[in-house]
């Protein structure tokens, strides 16, 4: 079909459509209706920002060991309260992962937060007493989450993170 003969199409169908119309009393919800089917059209009704933080926690959940699931439900929760994070490196979700978690293992403060979220998140979990354990102090051999082991995950996880951003 030449680009003539379109026009003439799209001008005919137009007609047809004012034809059909006229005369009709229209409410504001029959307006909203005949103008808005094409609102979101080729956009998703979801927001970039929780398809980005669904990406990362999902590639989370699937890639960072945890046997009881309290490292990984922190982390989880510190994504979906890092818009100002994920935001910056919205194109590479796995940098702005590797930039959370780079930022808390190298601030010792930040770090040992985090391990006390995972312990009370692991207490959470399992009913059982977590165990606090204060920097310098020797974990509890029961501890699942000690400074030692929490640092251990992380690492080993930012290495299969680089891996991917390969």
């Amino acid at each position: 079909m030449s680009d003539l003969e379109q026009e003439q199409e799209k001008e005919r169908d137009m007609e047809l459509r004012q034809d059909a119309l006229r005369g009709k009393k229209f409410s504001l919800a029959d307006i909203i209706g005949l103008e808005g089917g094409g609102f979101l059209k080729g956009e998703s009704p979801v927001p970039l920002m929780v398809q980005i933080k669904t990406e990362i926690k999902l590639f989370i959940s699937n890639n960072l060991q945890d046997s009881s699931g309290a490292l990984q439900g922190v982390l989880q929760n510190i994504i979906d309260d890092g818009d100002d994070k994920i935001s910056a490196l919205q194109t590479q979700p796995l940098l702005s992962l590797k930039s959370i978690i780079e930022e808390i293992i190298n601030h010792d403060n930040i770090y040992y937060d985090f391990v006390k979220r995972v312990d009370l998140k692991y207490g959470q979990i399992t009913g059982d007493r977590p165990y606090f354990q204060k920097p310098g102090q020797i974990p509890s051999t029961d501890d699942e989450y000690s400074h030692e082991s929490v640092k251990t995950k992380l690492l080993e996880f930012l290495t299969l993170i680089d891996e991917q951003l390969k």
